[in-house]
C-alpha cells in the first residue's frame, strides 16, 4: 500500500509539472541559464546623473547647432519618435530633409553625397556600465592604456575627461562629413573634419555653444570646472548628451525583466516557450551570442548579413564593409560586427549593420540558415529613400557572386531547425523584451532650445 501511494504521488507530481510547463508556468525555467535581474548598480557607479545635466544633454541632442551646416542634430538619426533610430536601412545624414521613413536625400546643392554606410543603431540601455564598446565595429571602446581612457579613431586627439564610453561615442558623429559636419568647402567645421583635424571640429562646436547665453548658464550650473563661457568644451557637451541617453533610454522593465524579478505571470505562455527556444543549446541557441543581462556577449560575429549601400571603401571594389577588421587590422575579423543588445528589439527595425531586414521575423529566419538567406535575399525589405545615383550603388555587392561568396565564407552561424510554432514562440519572447515605457517617448523631445531653433523634426 505504501509503495502504491508513493507511486500515485509521484505520478500526480509529474502530471502537475507537465501541465505547468505546457501552460508556461513557473516550472518553465529549470535547465535554463537566465541572466540576473537588473538594478541601479548595472547603470550607475556614483548614483543617477544630475537632472540638470540630463536636461542639458537632451537639448544638445536635439539641437542642430552641433552640425556644420546647422541642418541636422543627433536626434535626426536617433529620434525619440522613431525609437532612438530612424526607421531606415541606412541613414540620410547632413543635407537630407524630413524625419524617419519620410526623410529624403535633399535637393540641389544641399543634397547628400551618399547614404551613411551603416544602419543607425538604437540607443536603449547603452548607458549601462557593461557596455564598453560602441559602433557596429566597436571602434570606440574602453582602453585604459590611452590618455583619454578610450581607444578610438581620434587616437591621442581624444581629450580626457569623458564620463564613459557613451560620451566618447558622442564625440564622433559631429566629425563625419556624411553624418553631421558637411562636405569640405561648405563650412569651417566640415573643412576641419575633412582634413582630419578633429580637435578643431570640437573646438569650433564648443565656440558655438559659448555664445548662446541659455547654454552658458546651464553649463556653468552643471559643471564645477565651468565658471565662464570660455571654459565650455565639447567634452562637457558629450558628457551631457551621454547622461541624457543613459537616463532617459534605460529600458529594463520589460515582461522578461519582471519575470526575472519573480513575476512569472508577466510573460505569455508563448513567450515562455520562446524563452526556452532562445536559451536552450539544442534549439535556437540564441544565447550563445545573445547572452548576459542585455542579451549580448559584447563580442563580434560574422553571420552572412547582406551588404546594402555603397559600403565603407573596403576591398578591390571599394564597396565592401569589412566590419571589425577595420579596427583590428586582422583578416580573421572580416565581416564581423558587434552583437547587438536585444532589449526593445521589436521596436527598432530595420535590423543588421546594413539594415537589410525590415521585420523581426525576417531577421530571426535569417539566423536559421544565414548562408541560404544571403543567397536568396529579398531586396524589397530595404527601406531607403530613392535617388537614381544612390540606388545604383545599393546592391553592387549583392550583385557580385564573388563578393557575396566572401561574405558567405566568413559566416560563423550554424543552421538551426525550428518548427513554425517554435519560430513564432521565439518572436513572442523577443517582443517580451520590450519595456512598455519605451513605446511612447514623446516627452523626451524638448519643446524649445536655447539656440532659438524650435524643434521642427
Amino acid at each position: 500500500m505504501e509503495n502504491k501511494m508513493r507511486k500515485m504521488s509521484s505520478n500526480a507530481l509529474w502530471v502537475i509539472g507537465t501541465l505547468l510547463i505546457a501552460c508556461g508556468g513557473s516550472f518553465a525555467a529549470p535547465g535554463l541559464s537566465l541572466p540576473a535581474a537588473t538594478d541601479d548598480t548595472d547603470y550607475y557607479d556614483n548614483g543617477a546623473p544630475d537632472p540638470a545635466k540630463v536636461s542639458l544633454g537632451a537639448q544638445l541632442f536635439f539641437d542642430k547647432i552641433l552640425s556644420g551646416n546647422l541642418n541636422i542634430s543627433c536626434a535626426t538619426c536617433h529620434h525619440a519618435l522613431t525609437d532612438t533610430g530612424d526607421g531606415l536601412s541606412l541613414p540620410i545624414g547632413e543635407g537630407g530633409r524630413g524625419l524617419g521613413v519620410t526623410r529624403d536625400a535633399g535637393v540641389a546643392a544641399d543634397a547628400v553625397d551618399e547614404r551613411v554606410p551603416r544602419n543607425a543603431p538604437p540607443l536603449f540601455n547603452l548607458g549601462s556600465t557593461e557596455f564598453t564598446r560602441l559602433f557596429h565595429d566597436g571602434r570606440v571602446e574602453v582602453d585604459a592604456s590611452q590618455p583619454s581612457g578610450f581607444g578610438s579613431p581620434a587616437g591621442s586627439m581624444l581629450s580626457p575627461g569623458l564620463d564613459n564610453v557613451l560620451a566618447a561615442q558622442a564625440m564622433f558623429p559631429v566629425t563625419s562629413g556624411t553624418e553631421m559636419a558637411g562636405q569640405a568647402g561648405e563650412n569651417p567645421i566640415a573643412d576641419a573634419a575633412d582634413s582630419g583635424d578633429l580637435a578643431s571640429v570640437w573646438s569650433q562646436l564648443a565656440g558655438r555653444l559659448q555664445i548662446v547665453d541659455g547654454y552658458v548658464a546651464q553649463f556653468t550650473d552643471v559643471y564645477d570646472d565651468v565658471s565662464q563661457a570660455v571654459d565650455i568644451t565639447y567634452v562637457h557637451a558629450a558628457n551631457a548628451i551621454a547622461a541624457f541617453e543613459a537616463f532617459n533610454w534605460r529600458a529594463d522593465n520589460s515582461p522578461f525583466d519582471r519575470y526575472l524579478r519573480g513575476d512569472h505571470d508577466s510573460m505569455s505562455q508563448s513567450a515562455r516557450r520562446g524563452m526556452r527556444v532562445f536559451y536552450l543549446g539544442n534549439k535556437g541557441n540564441c544565447a550563445s551570442c545573445h547572452s548576459g543581462t542585455f542579451q549580448t556577449n559584447h563580442d563580434f560575429a560574422a553571420i552572412a548579413l547582406p551588404q546594402i549601400g555603397a559600403g565603407k571603401g573596403d576591398g578591390p571594389s571599394g564597396h565592401e564593409d569589412f566590419g571589425r577588421e577595420r579596427v583590428t587590422g586582422d583578416s580573421v575579423d572580416r565581416f564581423k560586427f558587434r552583437v547587438p543588445t536585444l532589449r526593445n528589439v521589436a521596436l527598432t527595425a530595420p535590423y543588421g549593420h546594413s539594415g537589410a531586414f525590415n521585420t523581426l521575423e525576417g531577421m530571426v529566419r535569417h539566423h536559421l540558415d544565414s548562408v541560404r538567406s544571403l543567397g536568396t535575399y529579398d531586396r524589397s525589405q530595404v527601406v531607403l529613400p530613392s535617388r537614381a545615383d544612390l540606388d545604383a550603388l545599393d546592391f553592387l555587392v549583392m550583385d557580385s557572386p564573388q563578393l557575396l561568396a566572401g561574405i558567405a565564407a566568413a559566416n560563423e552561424l550554424n543552421p538551426a531547425e525550428l518548427s513554425e510554432v517554435e519560430i513564432q514562440d521565439l518572436i513572442e519572447f523577443l517582443h517580451a523584451l520590450t519595456d512598455r515605457s519605451s513605446v511612447d517617448l514623446r516627452n523626451d523631445v524638448p519643446r524649445s532650445l536655447p539656440s532659438g531653433d524650435i524643434l521642427a523634426e
